[in-house]
């Protein structure tokens, strides 16, 4: 009985462990549960030189994903049907034909003497139905794992964006 006990409370201690090893590597890790166009252009996310300035017009996103690992630059991005939401193009990517994701963190710059940190993927294709998709490794400063105020963007060549995570977790 008692080596059956025993036995039990390894097995008990182990998975606790498992347990909060699991919990402790996630908790490094932002996800974005959707991702949708730009509403109002111009607008103007992060600040001082870190501020990202909104294309003029809207897009508007059928959805997507963000998965952002802060320890380990790992980014994952996807999002389906971004598309022109106004003008002649509406409905469709017009001329782009790449976008790249960037984490804007310390949105505020209260961590970085009044400046917003991008961390930028490299530019993958935006198909005709408005689909793109990446998964590498960036470098990611320290400062996006210690500030809590962060955005997550899909820019265009240029460095407009034209859509953002949202509901951030």
């Amino acid at each position: 009985m008692q080596t059956w006990l025993r036995k039990s409370l390894v097995i008990t201690a182990l998975a606790l462990g498992a347990t909060q090893l699991a919990h402790a590597q996630e908790s490094d890790v932002a996800r974005w549960q959707s991702v949708i166009g730009i509403i109002q252009g111009g607008n103007v996310v992060g600040s001082g030189t870190g501020a990202v300035t909104g294309a003029p017009g809207p897009w508007s996103a059928q959805g997507g994903h963000v998965s952002v690992d802060l320890t380990h630059g790992k980014i994952e991005f996807n999002t389906r049907g971004l598309v022109f939401a106004a003008g002649n193009a509406i409905g469709n990517t017009g001329t782009v034909a790449q976008v790249k994701g960037t984490v804007v963190c310390d949105t505020n710059g209260s961590a970085s003497a009044g400046n917003s940190i991008l961390v930028d993927t490299p530019l993958v294709d935006l198909d005709e139905e408005g689909d793109a998709h990446f998964s590498g490794n960036v470098t990611m400063p320290a400062v996006c794992a210690t500030e809590p105020d962060m955005a997550f963007l899909i820019r265009l060549a240029s460095g407009k964006w034209i859509a953002n995570g949202t509901v951030l977790r």
